[in-house]
This record gives structure tokens, C-alpha cells and sequence, in this order.
């Protein structure tokens, strides 16, 4: 099983280019980000955890120029997006930027997707929340042409361009793993479009009935990413035991020096099952 970690980047947290630095020390073989835009400061959506919505959801940096930055310092970690919300995304630009991402790490990114939770900040990207797993598909689909033809077109309910250049291509050929996240309505995206299903950090006794069901829907064996998991000795046994591929801890957004301890802690449990 690998070992990597899951966080909010911020400008109040430890920097890009130093985090980087000392995932990669430490062994841990990846680094997924999240994204959030913005949030409307009119709150409708309840945060999925409960509670009032921490401050980290509207300072997090934007999860391409971080990647970038930390693809300079570092020449193994895998460089994830966790996840980029695709209903808020042009395609065209965001093709470009995940392959872009993928030529100057020499091919080292995992593109993380999903749908979204907070309606009104979709809303205020021009995003219907009652189409959001439509459009998200479609973006997907024309993001492949993008990266795969030399001459890309797409019609769809959505998107819709003629046949256009678009370069770079990804390094990774025919591109970067796509790593869907979500629930169960979101299997179907997992079977059409996914290399992986990226799982909420759930207990391993609800998981492993989910990936039955991801696993049946999808008619393959798809790998499992557990992404924003607890540091418990006890769950990390359970994940082994499921046959995870990889586990992905929940890092808090700390200064430097909280970070760099905060790391020593997790590598240490890491390393029991390297």
C-alpha cells in the first residue's frame, strides 16, 4: 500500500515549495489539493461535516499554480488535485493547465475530479447543481479529445467547439489517471471515465461494502485511493486489508513548522507498512 497526503493549501499555512520538500523527504509517494474557488459569503449549502464552514475553504490557493511550484523542487511526488471542481471549470483552459502540469513535472500528475457540494458557489460559475454530473461528464470527455487528437472537436449538450489545436499534450500518454471522486452517484463516472475512485476518509467497515458496489458497477477491478484519512494505526490495518492502493493522510493546513512535525508523525506510521 502507498502512502501520501491530502490538505488544504492556503496563505496562511506552510508554503507550497516547502511542503513539497518534505513529503518528498519523508518518503510519502503523493500530494492531492483541494479547490475551492470562492465561497459565497450568503451560505445555503450545509458544510458536509457539520458545523460552520472552516476558513480554509476560501483561502486555499489555486491548485495549478501550487502543483507547479512544487513540481520545481521535488522529482517523484505525485502531483493530485483533490479534487478540482469540474461544473466550475472551463475545459478547454483546464486541459491545458493539467497537461501543462504534467510536461514541467516530466509526467507525474493524477488529475482528481469531481461534482462539487456548494451549490451557490457553482451557481456563480454560470453552473445549474441539478446538471452538475452531466456537465462534469462532458467536460471530461471533451478534456480527452483536448488532450489526444491533433485536431480536437466536440458537440455536446455542454461543450461544443470545432476542430482546434491544443497544445501541450500530457506527458502521460493517452493522459494523466483520472481519479474520480464522490459517492455512489458517482459510480457510473468511475466506470466510463475513471482510472480510480478517490474515497472519502470513511472507516474501513463502511468502505469495503462501497467498493463492492463501485467494483460491480464499473465490471473492473478499479483501484482504490482513500483520500483525507485519520492517522489510526487500526484504520490504516483496515484499508491493508481491503486492498487499498493507496492512503491518502489528512495533513491540516499548519505554518512550517507544525507541518514539518505534524509529517514526522504520519511518515513514522507510514513506514510500518512500507
Amino acid at each position: 500500500m502507498k502512502f501520501g497526503v491530502s490538505t488544504f493549501i492556503t496563505d496562511r499555512g506552510v508554503r507550497p515549495a516547502p511542503l513539497g520538500t518534505a513529503l518528498e523527504d519523508r518518503a510519502f509517494d503523493s500530494l492531492f489539493i483541494a479547490e475551492h474557488s470562492h465561497i459565497p459569503a450568503k451560505r445555503e449549502s450545509p458544510y458536509p461535516d457539520g458545523g460552520e464552514l472552516p476558513e480554509m475553504y476560501y483561502r486555499t490557493l489555486d491548485p495549478f499554480v501550487a502543483l507547479a511550484v512544487i513540481a520545481t523542487v521535488t522529482e517523484r511526488l505525485l502531483l493530485g488535485t483533490g479534487i478540482a471542481l469540474i461544473p466550475q471549470r472551463d475545459p478547454i483552459h483546464t486541459a491545458k493547465e493539467v497537461a501543462s502540469l504534467d510536461l514541467v513535472s516530466d509526467g507525474r500528475v493524477v488529475f482528481g475530479v469531481g461534482v462539487g457540494w456548494n451549490r451557490e458557489e457553482m451557481r456563480d460559475h454560470g453552473t445549474d447543481p441539478a446538471t452538475r454530473g452531466r456537465l462534469t461528464d462532458e467536460r471530461l470527455r471533451a478534456m480527452r479529445e483536448l488532450w489526444t487528437q491533433e485536431k480536437a472537436e466536440f458537440h455536446g449538450e455542454f461543450v461544443d467547439f470545432d476542430p482546434s489545436y491544443a497544445w501541450p499534450k500530457p506527458v502521460q500518454r493517452p493522459f494523466p489517471p483520472i481519479y474520480v471522486g464522490g459517492g455512489p452517484g458517482g459510480f457510473h463516472r468511475v466506470a466510463e471515465l475513471g482510472d480510480a475512485w478517490l474515497a472519502d476518509g470513511m472507516p474501513p467497515d463502511e468502505l469495503g461494502p462501497l467498493i463492492e458496489r463501485m467494483r460491480s458497477v464499473a465490471g473492473r477491478e478499479v483501484p482504490v485511493t482513500v483520500y483525507a484519512a485519520a492517522d489510526d494505526p487500526a484504520q490504516v490495518e483496515g484499508y491493508l486489508g481491503l486492498g487499498v492502493e493507496r492512503v491518502l493522510f489528512y495533513l491540516p493546513t499548519m505554518p512550517e513548522q507544525e507541518t514539518l512535525a505534524y509529517l514526522d508523525r504520519l511518515a513514522e506510521l507510514a513506514g510500518r507498512y512500507r
